[in-house]
């Protein structure tokens, strides 16, 4: 076990979200993570700046843990995969895959996902700008609701590293990533150890899950 999972029946799919800030979809056999970032740490070294070079590694190790433990026949990633051109983490990248040639990893491509497809598909990675599966789309970013009525199924997507802040009794504050489920789509947190959170606006019949060291919490 990799800590405390959270239950939810939606759409007719068994779906577990995770205290790593990943959906395991049982049906599919799906893991799905958004807004890794891999990348970000080199990015920001090539210009100077002094980053932890072990960021990737670690979000990588954390996806290899949840690989093992739910034995997924599919890794979607919901955009921002990489963020940047090639630099050294993505050598940590190809590394890591092969530890797991079998599986089948998807990709819908993200606004940082600016490398060519050739370098995914060489390492065995499908590139998609959207995709449906099953009752969901696939995609990077969140849609208005003027476009949610124009597409076929439930659309679950990132981008926007969403959080909720949460306020105790006196001035105590602390803003956690959430999941966010509206009516027509679901925001998932940024999987990334490197990115931040930014506190949404919901509707008070939105699910809100906020993601704890250990576990999942209804907000």
């Amino acid at each position: 076990m990799v800590g405390d999972e959270l239950a939810l029946e939606f759409l007719n799919q068994s779906l577990l979200l995770l205290c790593q800030k990943a959906i395991y979809w049982k049906q599919e056999k799906a893991l799905i993570a958004a807004d890794v970032h891999l990348g970000k740490g080199g990015h920001f070294r090539k210009s100077g700046i002094a980053i932890p070079r072990q960021l990737a590694q670690d979000d990588l190790a954390v996806l290899s843990d949840l690989i093992r433990a739910y034995k997924p026949e599919k890794l979607i990633f919901l955009g921002d995969l990489f963020h940047s051109d090639i630099n050294s983490d993505w050598d940590w990248f190809a590394l890591w895959r092969q530890q797991f040639p079998k599986l089948n990893i998807i990709l819908i491509r993200g606004n940082h996902d600016v490398m060519h497809d050739n370098h995914y598909v060489a390492l065995g990675v499908e590139v998609h700008p959207s995709l449906n599966i099953g009752p969901f789309l696939m995609l990077h970013e969140p849609l208005n609701n003027e476009s949610l009525e124009l597409v076929e199924g439930y659309v679950l997507c990132g981008h926007i590293h969403p959080g909720i802040a949460l306020k105790g009794k006196g001035r105590q504050s602390v803003m956690l990533p959430c999941f966010a489920f509206s009516t027509r789509q679901a925001v998932l947190p940024s999987f990334g150890k490197f990115t931040g959170r930014v506190s949404i606006r919901h509707q008070d019949d939105d699910k809100i899950f906020g993601v704890l060291q250990d576990r999942v919490i209804v907000i």
